[in-house]
């Protein structure tokens, strides 16, 4: 598929303990000439991965291992800590033999290292026994494609999710270390910005907890989206090195993707079946390299896989014929290249190299992802129109939209499919996600720069669009504008690929992320849409969050409260058992017990806020919170004009008035785009305004 390698050995989705290739499962001689195992035994050689096998092969492979040497491996196998002792001794274990450390230099970072490691380890015994169940099962998977995961910090949900907080706790505190402490010692895992990420991760979650077998797709943004500094009141961008000893992922070098760009469409008539075959060639190969992180349920054994693509050079990172002719900089520039395709999250795309840049990360992560999916698919050796009954690609906003012409080409460019049957497998395979309303903020692409980028599916874009405007003129012939307000295709100057018309033709449901928003796009934006295809293909998704981070880890006290009256924490599975707490809205002891949990929440954060600015708050006054990424419809300039109005109105009163105003503090987050000078202008306004009111 578009030049990518073809040997492929290794990954986490079925890994099975000792096998070997199918092949050799059927063909394999009884003896060879390098036998392994006990003296007297021999058999031929293995690899210790599966990666290529179906479920009925895992087993067979299974039982060609002799009965000895299974068991062996069986009572050597690792084992999930139960107890603290035995917690404790994982993290004494990893601290001193991973980290290489000992009782005397073991920091709040080598205990947090120790701690996460400690934890990983129960995880991937979970996450390897979840695959091969997957695998064996051979159920639908579901896909979910999101340039964004804002997964926040792995350690606190990893142990509140395994039951395990509290063995932790007791077991750090033995060892000389608070749990807060080294909680905090984590770094954001940097790779979403705003809500569309959050709801990934929340996906995520909630897949693994109601034991969906599911797998993330994303890039493994090297610098993030960037770490932000104030400086003189203005944000400052700078690297922000999130992955320095990340224990949460692993590396999958033996899982390669050779992902192609530029070149040209040259047609082949194929002499055995005499169709004509279109065929890529030339152009720029670049190498995806899998990184893997558990994502564990709540209260399962099921733990999901995310998996992210990182780019590098496909002929290698460094030319000694370069660097021995003295050409330094050179020897490097082909993996310096390859490496910015996956260094930052939403780079600057005010230039045009910005712009050809976030087109190519997002075929870059699409093909690498796809080429996955369809060779998990391929193991099973089903038909291709069983696709759809074993795969479901949720596309998380129109950043991942170029999956639908990718698998398009691989079916009928690389599978030899004819067009309607691929494109039949293609539309019940895709659902979209909408984020948004506003028809400006609608992804598109100039027709030119997919022509450069990538020339064999701007062709398919076209016979997509072809095809779809023939259905709506052969339904509507009285109605020739609404080709035009339908068409893929945006004639202006240069002309536009609209992603989110693609998205929605190339898929079976289009999901709003809130009633309100799922009815607008009925009848705003999308409404043409809603004539050709009727109301059943959009549908409503309301976007949730998962309880179990933005309650039972986000403000344990609370939590612990509900629990106590709810009889247990069944609610963080099922929200609707809230509604069982309005029967204690009147008991004096509830309602004084909740304000104090609330109170004493605003005062850690009080506290904080001493501790980072150097600015007193009052923990009692209001407080008054808006943080999330900065942009002119997300109106914290509203936000901000509020507050120095209310500052103008304290300033005209007398002292007695004052007295009777409700105390407020404001508190502002967010990052602007690097590009984006509107928003980071707001920002040097929200700290110009904190200057004066907070020194008046």
């Amino acid at each position: 598929l578009a030049k990518y390698s073809t040997s492929h050995h290794g990954g986490n989705d079925n890994n099975e303990g000792l096998s070997f290739s199918g092949a050799e499962a059927e063909h394999a001689p009884i003896t060879d000439l390098d036998p392994i195992g006990p003296p007297g035994m021999t058999r031929p050689k293995h690899k210790r991965t599966v990666t290529g096998f179906g479920p009925q092969e895992i087993k067979n492979v299974e039982a060609s291992i002799p009965e000895p040497q299974r068991a062996a491996w069986k009572k050597h196998s690792a084992a999930e800590f139960q107890t603290k002792d035995e917690f404790e001794g994982e993290v004494v274990r990893h601290v001193e033999t991973t980290l290489a450390r000992s009782l005397f230099n073991c920091d709040e970072k080598a205990a947090y290292a120790g701690t996460a490691l400690a934890f990983r380890d129960r995880l991937v015994i979970e996450w390897n026994r979840t695959q091969q169940q997957q695998t064996f099962a051979d159920q639908k998977r579901v896909y979910y494609l999101s340039l964004e995961f804002l997964m926040g910090r792995a350690l606190d949900n990893a142990m509140l999710n395994v039951g395990m907080k509290d063995i932790a706790r007791e077991g750090l505190g033995d060892l000389g270390f608070r749990m807060e402490d080294v909680i905090s010692q984590e770094r954001d895992a940097a790779l979403g910005n705003g809500g569309l990420g959050r709801l990934a991760a929340c996906f995520l979650d909630s897949l693994a907890t109601l034991n969906y077998p599911a797998w993330g797709y994303a890039l493994r943004y090297k610098y993030g989206i960037f770490r932000q500094e104030i400086v003189d009141g203005y944000q400052v961008e700078v690297p922000d090195y999130w992955l320095d000893f990340n224990p949460w992922e692993f590396p999958r070098h033996d899982v390669t993707v050779d992902v192609q760009f530029y070149g040209n469409v040259r047609k082949h008539t194929d002499e055995s079946t005499g169709k004509s075959v279109s065929i890529w060639e030339n152009g720029e190969i670049v190498t995806a390299t899998a990184y893997d992180a558990p994502v564990p349920g709540y209260g399962t054994k099921t733990t999901n896989n995310l998996r992210l693509w990182s780019s590098k050079a496909s002929h290698g990172e460094f030319d000694f014929t370069k660097f021995n002719s003295g050409e330094y900089e050179a020897s490097v520039a082909d993996q310096q290249r390859a490496e910015t395709i996956s260094a930052v999250l939403y780079p600057n795309d005010s230039l045009e190299r910005g712009k050809e840049l976030r087109l190519k990360q997002q075929y870059f992560w699409c093909a690498a992802s796809l080429y996955d999916i369809v060779r998990r698919f391929k193991k099973s050796k089903k038909a291709w129109n069983e696709f759809p009954n074993q795969v479901a690609i949720q596309l998380n906003d129109t950043h991942p939209t170029l999956a639908i012409p990718e698998l398009q080409r691989i079916l009928i460019d690389h599978e030899g499919l004819e067009w309607d049957e691929a494109w039949n497998i293609v539309q019940k395979t895709f659902g979209y996600t909408n984020h948004t309303v506003l028809p400006e903020a609608l992804e598109k692409w100039s027709v030119p720069l997919i022509q450069h980028l990538l020339p064999r599916h701007l062709q398919i874009i076209y016979d997509i669009n072809l095809q779809f405007l023939q259905y709506v003129e052969r339904n509507f012939p009285k109605d020739r504008e609404m080709l035009g307000r339908t068409s893929i295709i945006e004639e202006s100057q240069p002309k536009m690929i609209r992603m989110a018309h693609l998205a929605i033709i190339g898929s079976h449901k289009v999901n709003g992320v809130a009633e309100l928003h799922s009815d607008l796009i009925k009848t705003t934006i999308f409404k043409d849409f809603v004539k050709v295809y009727g109301p059943d293909r959009f549908i409503n998704v309301t976007n949730g969050i998962t309880p179990r981070r933005w309650l039972h880890q986000a403000n344990p006290r609370l939590s612990e409260l509900i629990a106590s009256k709810l009889g247990g924490y069944d609610y963080l599975r099922d929200l609707t058992q809230l509604h069982n707490l309005e029967s204690f809205v009147h008991d004096p002891a509830f309602r004084k017990e909740f304000q104090e949990i609330k109170y004493a929440n605003k005062l850690r954060l009080a506290k904080y806020t001493k501790y980072v600015h150097g600015i007193a708050v009052n923990p009692a006054s209001l407080f008054d919170i808006q943080v999330k990424r900065m942009h002119e419809y997300k109106r914290q300039q509203l936000n901000i004009f509020g507050v120095i109005h209310r500052y103008l109105e304290l300033k005209g009163m007398e002292a007695e008035e004052r007295t009777k105003v409700q105390p407020r503090v404001s508190f502002f987050g967010g990052k602007a785009a690097p590009g984006y000078w509107m928003a980071k202008t707001v920002i040097h306004l929200i700290n110009a305004v904190g200057r004066v009111v907070n020194n008046d």
